[in-house]
């Protein structure tokens, strides 16, 4: 018997491993959107407190909630970079799921690290 021509590459996954992957993704999703409710509540309610001050202007009003918004959706970006390179590179689209995914859950653990120490030096 000689070599047959298939490759580790060209081989179907079993059940157990697309299971895998399924929950990895769904574990990490979770848990990254977790983080980022936890950041959309306290920060909303301090830009709230922030814009209805007496004092503040138009564009405070207006800005706080954008960069609010804008740090919220911040872990969205590299973990959209690491799904569209994986698809490139020929992956099936659970399989660039997954480490699109831990990205997802590492940088939004690392936004909300940092904006909970902000947090806890400005009071």
């Amino acid at each position: 018997m000689g070599y047959s021509g298939t490759t580790e590459a060209g081989r179907e996954r079993t059940r157990a491993e697309r299971l895998t992957e399924g929950l990895t993704v769904a574990v990490a999703s979770v848990l990254s959107f977790g983080l980022l409710a936890g950041l959309a509540v306290v920060f909303s309610t301090t830009a709230w407190h922030l814009v209805t001050e007496t004092g503040t202007s138009a564009f405070s009003r207006f800005a706080v909630p954008m960069i609010f918004l804008a740090l919220v959706a911040l872990p969205l970006v590299p973990a959209c970079l690491v799904f569209r390179s994986g698809r490139r590179k020929g992956s099936k689209q659970l399989t660039a799921a997954v480490p699109a995914a831990l990205t997802l859950l590492g940088a939004s653990v690392a936004l909300f690290a940092a904006l909970s120490l902000i947090i806890a030096h400005v009071d």
